[in-house]
């Protein structure tokens, strides 16, 4: 299986760890869901990628301000079932790449759904910057 580039938009399947699962002490996701890439960048000295994902979900937050609905016709057009999905801005989990927790999709022979359409990808960084400069972002659970 081809490891993908990991490049900011892109939808990978990912281990994805709650903030209350690392505040519990969990070192395991409960289970593996579509995460879009927000950054990623090169570590010079280290010469490894890191990335910084959001997870998509079919759980709304109690907070409307803490995510975006993800159109169904970009839903079918990534591969993603038919219920209602949502990206979140309140939960984030950075990694270095290609770290232990990306996984195969189901059915498929690769790791990614696709991109992100650049106008949802610009809201969903639009999202994170806003919470982050009203302090309301929790700091990235670090998945290394």
């Amino acid at each position: 299986m081809k490891l993908p580039q990991p490049r900011p938009g892109l939808v990978i399947r990912y281990g994805f760890l709650w903030s209350p699962e690392d505040h519990r002490g969990a070192t395991e996701a409960s289970k593996d869901r579509p995460c879009a890439i927000i950054v990623s960048f090169q570590r010079y000295e280290e010469g490894d990628a890191r990335v910084l994902v959001a997870p998509i979900t079919h759980s709304p937050p109690a907070d409307a301000s803490a995510s975006i609905p993800i159109p169904p016709a970009i839903c079918r057009q990534l591969g993603l079932d038919s219920q209602a999905q949502w990206l979140r801005f309140d939960e984030l989990n950075s990694f270095s790449w290609p770290g232990f927790d990306l996984r195969p999709i189901p059915g498929r022979d690769t790791m990614e759904y696709g991109l992100l359409p650049e106008h949802l990808f610009q809201q969903l960084r639009t999202g994170i910057l806003k919470r982050q400069r009203a302090g309301q972002s929790k700091r990235p659970v670090e998945r290394d």
